[in-house]
């Protein structure tokens, strides 16, 4: 498998794109000067998509109070 990435405008798919392809499907796309090929680590930045986290409050603790 080998990602590429698309550097020039086509029709149907937008400039940036980034695909994993097989070894000869890669090759040919390379070659016809709109792909080029980009390390698999940008692939998978790509992918990751951040979820906010959620604050956590610290946990207080309750107060025993003795009737005297």
């Amino acid at each position: 498998m080998k990602t590429i990435k698309l550097v020039r405008a086509t029709k149907g798919i937008e400039v940036g794109t980034i695909k994993r392809v097989g070894e000869k499907e890669a090759d040919s796309e390379v070659r016809g000067g709109y792909w080029k090929y980009v390390p698999k680590s940008e692939y998978k930045g790509e992918k990751k998509v951040e979820e906010p986290k959620e604050e956590k409050q610290p946990k207080t603790k309750k107060n025993d109070k003795k009737n005297s």
